[in-house]
């Protein structure tokens, strides 16, 4: 019996079309990134396939995949979402198409602990205003 073709092919394929992506292997799963961080893996595990992808805007769709089947669609605590599936019932095209661009996005955008370093700045600076109040206060209330 011939073996059934991979359904994971397109999306490697689609994956190693990315500009500046690196291809290689993480444990027993392809995996893909774009400069030294990772945006996708892929590969066979007990039997079925499994794709993991970087989700932002996604998310909400994923977790009501999840919820609807569970062994099928995971949603962990981060950015990752991990999807199984088989030869004989595969991911829809047009849904990893759109969760491997995504990833993608998400993985070369700009980073954003530039905006979390102002964040902190913002926080600092207004914790430094807040004590600068509080001294002022007390000052005055020494002067009466």
């Amino acid at each position: 019996m011939p073996k059934s073709k991979d359904p994971t092919e397109p999306m490697r394929q689609r994956a190693t079309e990315y500009p500046d992506v690196d291809a290689g292997t993480a444990c027993t799963q392809s995996s893909f990134k774009a400069g030294k961080k990772a945006f996708f893996f892929v590969g066979e595990q007990g039997g079925r396939y499994k794709a993991m992808f970087k989700l932002d805007a996604s998310r909400e769709d994923a977790q009501a995949r999840a919820e609807k089947a569970p062994d099928d669609f995971q949603v962990g605590s981060g950015v990752w979402v991990t999807a199984r599936f088989s030869t004989e019932k595969p991911m829809p095209k047009r849904l990893w198409t759109k969760w491997l661009d995504e990833s993608y996005a998400l993985t070369v955008a700009p980073k954003k602990k530039a905006t979390k370093k102002q964040a902190t700045k913002k926080k600092a600076a207004k914790k430094k205003a807040t004590n600068k109040k509080a001294t002022n206060k007390k000052a005055a209330k020494k002067r009466t």
